[in-house]
């Protein structure tokens, strides 16, 4: 078994000043936390990976391809591969864990 404590995580991603930090890569899989300030723009492009996004914390808009809600606390978003998308209108601090299948990178 591995286990983690998002506060150890946020811990050692902030540590890294990183806005994301893989904590765990399986065969198949791959988990990691990812970290935009309220304000902040979201740099990221597609993925050749399947994702799922769920919301730990804070509040913004996510557009998925021509898709866009609005997510908070406890949202969970499912990512195709390939599908441009990105977080905007981040009005509180955004910390969100990805599952990523197959691994990222």
């Amino acid at each position: 078994m591995k286990a983690f404590r998002l506060d150890e995580l946020e811990a050692e991603r902030a540590a890294h000043n990183g806005a994301y930090l893989q904590f765990l890569r399986e065969r198949n899989m791959s988990v990691g936390l990812y970290a935009l300030d309220a304000g902040e723009q979201d740099p990221q492009k597609p993925h050749r990976q399947d994702e799922v996004y769920f919301v730990v914390s804070g509040r913004a808009v996510l557009t998925v391809g021509e898709e866009t809600t609005t997510v908070g606390r406890g949202s969970v978003v499912y990512v195709p591969a390939n599908v441009p998308h990105r977080f905007h209108h981040i009005s509180e601090d955004l910390r969100v864990m990805v599952v990523f299948s197959p691994p990222e990178g």
